[in-house]
């Protein structure tokens, strides 16, 4: 018996080796694109943002002139707080509208299929395709938005010619696409146990006390991942206010956002040393967030398996 277990030693630890080998070769072009294509890019851009760099000569190291010059940049405070605007506004009100599209569509009617799969085509269309509609949509003149509202008697506003409603007008884009927000908390919604409704049901709950108690209780670790990544996804909204102002970010800058102003500074002036710098700051804005986020996430977020034994 101890020979037959001598003998079955080596093949277990050359079995063991054969599966360390294939887990590093199963994830060995992973690793390589990961380094190649991210790390790599990641940390260069940080050396970057440390030199003065324009690629037609060699980077001249230049400490942290490319922030200091950042700072004192009228045009970078102006981006940030266009992009602040859009994320203040934009941001709360898809997450709201997709929430109460999403309990219109948990019910049970006939043909609930259909309309699921027309308030999520929006989410799908590319985004030239979508920026170009709206651009015809929303045309001051004889754009079909403002023929409506004159039909009712009411002001046709100016969108994306004033300034007034430049961002309100790219707000009204980006909710129009947030489908992939609703499928979310459609999905969340439909993981509530139906016997937590008949519970509450029974001790006289009805539709706001089911939603107050039992709904919303249990749909704000669905509503805290889409809130951290709705600001970082509008943090870096880019395609569509692109397209709809012609990479202007107009009129007079109002839909100037950072990604745009990174944008101009890397392919239109060519400073890519500056643009790193802008890049690396976005970062450390996001990432602030993203921690703030995470660091009073227990003051609202009911996670059900974190009850304690006889709460």
């Amino acid at each position: 018996m101890a020979t037959r277990n001598i003998s079955n030693r080596p093949r277990g630890v050359s079995q063991a080796k054969r599966d360390t080998l294939s887990f590093y070769l199963f994830i060995t072009p992973w690793l390589v694109g990961f380094l190649a294509f991210t790390l790599g890019p990641i940390v260069a851009s940080l050396g970057l943002s440390f030199t003065q760099y324009d690629m037609m000569l060699p980077p001249k190291y230049v400490s942290l002139q490319q922030y200091q010059r950042l700072f004192a940049d009228p045009l970078f405070y102006t981006s940030l707080s266009n992009t602040l605007y859009i994320v203040a506004l934009a941001v709360p009100t898809s997450m709201l509208s997709s929430f109460l599209i999403a309990l219109l569509l948990n019910q049970k009617v006939r043909g609930m299929a259909a309309y699921r799969t027309a308030y999520y085509i929006p989410s799908i269309v590319p985004a030239v395709a979508s920026a170009a509609l709206w651009m015809y949509l929303l045309q001051p003149q004889w754009g079909v938005v403002n023929g409506l509202l004159r039909s009712v008697g009411l002001p046709a506003p100016g969108w994306l010619a004033a300034r007034a409603w430049a961002k309100p007008a790219i707000v009204l884009v980006m909710v129009w696409g947030s489908g992939g927000t609703m499928i979310i908390y459609l999905a969340g919604l439909q993981d509530i146990p139906e016997a937590l409704y008949e519970a509450a049901e029974i001790d006289g709950a009805g539709r706001w006390g089911k939603l107050r108690h039992v709904t919303l209780p249990l749909m704000t670790p669905t509503i805290f991942f889409t809130l951290v990544m709705s600001i970082i996804g509008t943090f870096q909204v880019f395609a569509v206010i692109f397209v709809l102002t012609d990479g202007m970010g107009g009129p007079l800058n109002s839909t100037l956002v950072y990604l745009i102003y990174i944008y101009r500074n890397a392919f239109v002036y060519f400073r890519m040393g500056y643009t790193a710098a802008m890049a690396w700051v976005l970062f450390m804005i996001i990432l602030a967030l993203t921690l703030l986020q995470f660091k009073t996430a227990h003051l609202w977020v009911h996670y059900e398996a974190e009850r304690k034994p006889g709460a």
